[in-house]
């Protein structure tokens, strides 16, 4: 047996660490490591309640809107508010950026430079590869780091910056949209509509949402080949295997995404369950976070996020990793863009899971999908933004209370709790996905979902730092900031 050490990863937001022990060829173990501690749970510990609404969205400079979407429902849930429809409708907008911008930089920036490596030279598709997707140099790189450019400015209309923006608030949004900058939105979305259908898909967004089965996906494929970066990916797919490789848990966490006015999301809440084919009800009581392999006090409970504690122990005996584990009723569950589509019954993804599971393949698939069907919805989110009505309605903080936020940022499901006393936090507590994903083992020694993925993922003679790991790493998007808070 060899034992590898692979970190500190490049191309990720914060510090990862994975540790390996391989056996005849392959993964036989794996244990990852989040590797440093930032304490925004002890931060905001003490303060006025609306600071979380400055302190949470620089959580991270990625998904800052999501955190702030998490902190603005718990502080909702406390003051018991619901935002008017333009106010939910503003916010949808902005989270609905922030995620497209992170899928297109996670599927240019981060996951397809990987393959113009050198080691890929002699497949057919790899100078290919180098032209169009090389880190600095690929032509449509460079075309997908202007469009996402130009997409955050959507950011400076709905919500005066990014990141950390400051509008999102328990009662809705504090920048009304008026109906010239309704249409200038409606523009820039079908600018960036034009990147993705020229360059990124080849084809109207709409018909490859609308594709319902693998069979109409190759078939999609094979009709043009050479067009587009999605066809480039599914060609790496089949040839390098990426269906068989990074098999997750089987059971899918998500929150719900995007709120319909008058209830229900748009992207359905739910757990599905893979061998069970079967979505089943979300139980927010059900979590409970482990902290028998964590740096952090625990008297051996797991805790509910409500009642969890954050208290730093870095000599612990046993623990390898800043990051807590979470379970669903003692589950473990994986969470993103996969689990968004399985909830809400795509039936591509459904029919690709069926298949081959959770897999690089088919967590890289999802995001690509909400891609082409967010983009028309926020076009119908602007249409649907009334002129003249509230964006914000007032609230009253009560002197003490709890509340919860729940939201669904690009890599899966964010959780915000906390607990008010006498006018100040007396506690707060955040589980993001990659706390979800990232988790090390738990007190029964079940690994967490990207430990258990890279179990039997190959490894070669003389690799020190395996590709395939890195491509199973990179299938679900680190985000390690938001993991130690």
């Amino acid at each position: 047996m060899t034992r590898l050490v692979v970190g500190p990863f490049n191309r990720v937001e914060g510090d990862l660490e994975v540790q390996l022990e391989v056996s005849d060829g392959q993964v036989s173990s794996a244990r990852v490591n989040a590797t440093m501690y930032r304490g925004f749970e002890q931060i905001l510990q003490g303060r006025h309640p609306f600071d979380a609404l400055v302190y949470a969205p620089r959580v991270c400079g990625i998904c800052s809107v999501s955190q702030s979407v998490a902190a603005s429902r718990a502080l909702a849930e406390l003051c018991g508010v619901t935002p008017p429809d333009n106010g939910m409708l503003a916010i949808n907008l902005m989270a609905a950026t922030e995620n497209l911008a992170d899928h297109l930089s996670h599927f240019y920036l981060f996951f397809m430079p990987d393959f113009t490596r050198p080691v890929y030279a002699g497949r057919r598709w790899h100078a290919d590869a180098v032209e169009h997707l090389a880190a600095q140099h690929g032509g449509h790189q460079r075309l997908a780091i202007a469009a996402r450019q130009r997409w955050f400015t959507l950011m400076g209309t709905l919500g005066g910056k990014w990141p950390h923006t400051e509008s999102v608030q328990p009662g809705g949004s504090s920048r009304a949209i008026e109906p010239a900058e309704q249409i200038r939105l409606l523009a820039s979305i079908r600018e960036f509509r034009r990147f993705l259908e020229k360059t990124l898909f080849a084809a109207p967004l709409e018909q490859f949402a609308g594709l319902n089965r693998e069979a109409e996906l190759w078939a999609w494929h094979d009709c043009a080949p050479a067009d587009g970066d999605v066809r480039r990916f599914l060609a790496i797919v089949q040839d390098l295997g990426l269906d068989r490789l990074g098999r997750g848990p089987g059971v899918y966490l998500s929150y719900g995404a995007y709120p319909r006015a008058g209830g229900g999301f748009h992207f359905a809440r739910g757990v599905w369950r893979s061998a069970q084919t079967r979505l089943d009800a979300f139980d927010l009581a059900a979590i409970r976070e482990d902290v028998t392999h964590t740096w952090l006090t625990g008297d051996g409970t797991a805790r509910h996020p409500a009642e969890g504690l954050t208290i730093p122990e870095p000599d612990k005996p046993g623990a390898y990793t800043w990051n807590k584990a979470p379970r669903l009723a003692g589950e473990v569950v994986e969470t993103g863009a996969l689990a968004r589509q399985l909830a809400d019954a795509h039936p591509l993804i459904r029919d690709a899971v069926t298949r081959c599971g959770g897999t690089v393949y088919t967590r890289v698939l999802a995001r690509l999908l909400e891609l082409a069907r967010v983009v028309p919805l926020m076009e119908s989110w602007i249409q649907a933004l009334q002129p003249g009505e509230p964006y914000w309605l007032p609230v009253d903080l009560p002197e003490r209370g709890i509340g919860a936020g729940l939201t669904e940022a690009a890599r899966g499901s964010l959780g915000h709790w906390l607990t008010v006393r006498d006018g100040r936090i007396e506690n707060y507590q955040i589980v993001a996905p990659t706390s979800w994903n990232f988790s090390p083992r738990d007190d029964a020694g079940r690994p967490g979902a990207l430990e258990g993925a890279l179990e039997g993922v190959p490894v070669g003679a003389n690799e020190t730092v395996p590709v395939a790991v890195q491509h199973v790493v990179r299938s679900f998007d680190p985000c390690m900031v938001c993991t130690v808070h």
